[in-house]
């Protein structure tokens, strides 16, 4: 099959690769129709490696994606040849003690699309276990349906977060996942959300959401912003999502004593933090990665209407012109959020 491949830093080919297809009593076979371009798959092609996952072969690209079930195995019975579904790209060992503890994002074993050494879903067709699969409804397309993946980090933010009724919520970073986790926060239950970034036509994107206040630090002090809002006491909840050293000068001033600080970002270099304001404040902090038992729940609140994503999909390219998509993503276009690829 043909497949978006990342031969090594800086180079990516449209080219023929043999993948293995084989499903087993519990896989189902297939087709891709939307693959969306993360930014983990961009740092690959920049970067080479993502802290100690280093791309030493060939790897096919992509991990958020929806397709149609071309072929099921002898025991899969909550799919059918024809369904439209989109897939959770971490697959644990069933087996680990993890996974027995429903935390099986921190398997050691998950294998997750597009982590070298493991192929990603940029290609017509991939096997993948019916319990990771799960079916659009009607009402979602196939585009909303690859936006389901980054949207389960944000809700994973959430859930950490332990929201109660009416928090204030301040979101720095206006990335993909910086967005995904503002529209989680308020389907959890902030009565508001802040977000805050150095570019100001992302937050363009986002600012017309209702329940969302936007500041371009460029412009605005955060810091008087939430003040502002919250009388003074601070918000109750920070989620750190723009993987910034520098978001995090200042950062405990921003929350309420009792606050919650969620780290979703990840830094390039390690970052040194005030632990008496963290102990003066009583501060608790969360830490997410990737997420567990949460995709479903992602899925539903698309379903449902209560999030809307389909203002954060910028552009599709043709499979075809796959480079030429992440060339686009590189380069970092401020009024893009989410770039998808449509393989047919």
């Amino acid at each position: 099959m043909k497949a978006l491949v990342l031969e090594k830093q800086h180079d990516i080919q449209l080219r023929e690769i043999d993948l293995p297809l084989a499903i087993g009593p519990r896989d189902v076979k297939i087709k891709i129709h939307t693959v969306g371009v993360c930014g983990s798959d961009v740092h690959y092609y920049q970067h080479g490696n993502i802290g100690s996952f280093v791309v030493n072969e060939p790897m096919v690209l992509g991990h958020e994606a929806a397709g149609v079930v071309a072929e099921v195995g002898a025991e899969v019975r909550n799919l059918k040849v024809g369904d439209r579904v989109c897939m959770e790209p971490g697959v644990p060992d069933f087996e680990s003690t993890a996974t027995r503890l429903g935390l099986y994002n921190l398997d050691p074993k998950v294998r997750f699309w597009a982590t070298p050494p493991v192929h990603g879903c940029l290609t017509p067709f991939v096997s993948h276990p019916a319990a990771f699969t799960y079916k659009l409804p009607d009402n979602v397309s196939f585009a909303e349906g690859a936006i389901v993946e980054p949207l389960a980090i944000g809700l994973q933010a959430a859930t950490k977060a332990r929201i109660k009724p009416g928090d204030l919520a301040v979101v720095i970073g206006a990335g993909t996942i910086g967005m995904m986790t503002a529209l989680a926060a308020l389907a959890g239950g902030c009565s508001g959300v802040v977000i805050c970034d150095l570019v100001q036509e992302k937050l363009d994107v986002i600012d017309p959401y209702p329940g969302i206040t936007t500041v371009n630090l460029r412009r605005q002090s955060l810091p008087e912003m939430v003040a502002g809002i919250s009388s003074g006491w601070g918000a109750d909840i920070v989620y750190e999502a723009s993987g910034s050293d520098k978001a995090y000068d200042g950062i405990f001033d921003l929350l309420c004593p009792g606050g919650c600080l969620v780290l979703v970002g990840m830094p390039n270099t390690k970052v040194a933090i005030d632990i008496v304001a963290i102990q003066t404040k009583e501060i608790r902090i969360e830490s997410v990665f990737r997420y567990a038992n949460i995709f479903s729940r992602a899925l539903a609140l698309i379903a449902s209407g209560k999030i809307n994503v389909k203002p954060f999909i910028s552009r599709s390219f043709k499979f075809a012109d796959g480079v030429a998509a992440f060339e686009a993503a590189a380069g970092a276009d401020p009024h893009d959020v989410k770039i998808q690829i449509e393989l047919e």
